[in-house]
């Protein structure tokens, strides 16, 4: 088993380049501390590949949030950091 992994993680690209052309998906997860997701692009073999996993551990004032609140700050996060992975992207803090 363990061969086998590290033939996948060593030989397939793991992370795809973010394709603003292409149509694109966030998957997230949230709790009361924090919240993760991974951004991904759907990709001609009609397989979806991700591009970026974020997670964020959420300070006082986001604990507060509602869920659909912290839900959407997942999506804002994602579609940032992959922004900052364009060519010319902005560096910009989240």
């Amino acid at each position: 088993m363990f061969k086998q992994l590290k033939k996948v993680f060593t030989t397939e690209p793991v992370l795809a380049i973010p394709n603003l052309d292409k149509k694109m998906r966030v998957e997230k997860n949230t709790s009361d501390y924090a919240i993760g997701g991974v951004l991904s692009v759907k990709y001609g073999n009609e397989k979806w590949r991700p591009v970026i996993f974020i997670s964020k551990s959420l300070n006082a004032t986001e604990q507060n949030y509602k869920i659909h609140d912290k839900e959407m700050l997942v999506v804002i996060n994602s579609m940032l950091r992959s922004m900052e992975a364009l060519p010319g992207g902005s560096k910009s803090k989240v």
